[in-house]
């Protein structure tokens, strides 16, 4: 990596994914390669306390493709939210993307993103639903929406899909929200967007390419207790505002 800041930072949270995790460098590699972006890119896969090895995994990986990666390992597991939050507020470039490991979203949906010029701008399944190629099953699908439904009710109006893994932010929008943002896990994206939104940044909803993952790592309780967390993320955030 040289000296001057990357265009590009990818923060990629990352629990007990030593399996899955070399295979998505691998993708990655190419679409950065393809894109003309391996110089200009640096690469932070935030070990969330794993116990499988993950941090050495996504090294030898990224050693074995030539790969400008950086881990942060975290001492305990603490959630997805923690770790996207440590790999923000570490990362160097002029836009700041975060992705899931699985790369549900292929990293090249990241240009619809860059092209809206918004400070946040979001990947989002609920606008076109024919870019969801592989879909989740029926109960997962109904629960997501009941529960964007809640979001739109209680935190954030106009905003039809939070929790896509694949979220993208000017750095000063980035460090901005996630140096206030103390939710670690599955409703850190309502928290971040409605932080965004209370500082004033302009948001942009796009429509990507979507491939659910069958390994998925969200549990029932974990997603109930979101539908709970709705009310306090608005409550504590209620006096934010743009210094």
């Amino acid at each position: 990596m040289k000296d001057s800041a990357p265009r590009l930072s990818l923060v990629i949270p990352a629990y007990n994914e030593s399996v899955r995790l070399p295979a998505s460098l691998e993708r990655l590699h190419g679409e950065l390669s393809r894109g003309g972006l391996l110089s200009s890119t640096e690469v932070l896969v935030v070990d969330d306390g794993s116990a499988d090895g993950t941090a050495a995994a996504a090294e030898a990986a990224a050693a074995r493709l030539g790969l400008p990666l950086r881990v942060l390992a975290l001492p305990a597991n603490r959630g997805k939210g923690a770790a996207v939050r440590a790999g923000v507020l570490a990362s160097r470039g002029d836009w700041v993307l975060v992705s899931d490991a699985d790369f549900s979203t292929p990293f090249s949906e990241w240009e619809k993103l860059v092209k809206t010029g918004a400070d946040v701008a979001i990947g989002s399944r609920g606008l076109d639903e024919s870019l969801v190629k592989t879909p989740q099953p029926f109960f997962r699908r109904a629960s997501g929406k009941l529960f964007n439904r809640l979001v739109q009710l209680i935190a954030l109006p106009g905003i039809r899909d939070t929790q896509c893994g694949f979220k993208l932010f000017r750095r000063g929008a980035a460090h901005a929200v996630f140096a206030l943002a103390t939710e670690d896990r599955f409703a850190f994206d309502v928290e971040a967007l409605v932080l965004a939104r209370r500082l004033g940044y302009t948001i942009a909803e796009v429509p990507v390419l979507w491939f659910n993952s069958e390994d998925s790592r969200v549990g029932f309780l974990s997603g109930a207790k979101a539908f709970i967390d709705l009310g306090r993320i608005r409550w504590k955030t209620r006096n934010v505002a743009r210094a």
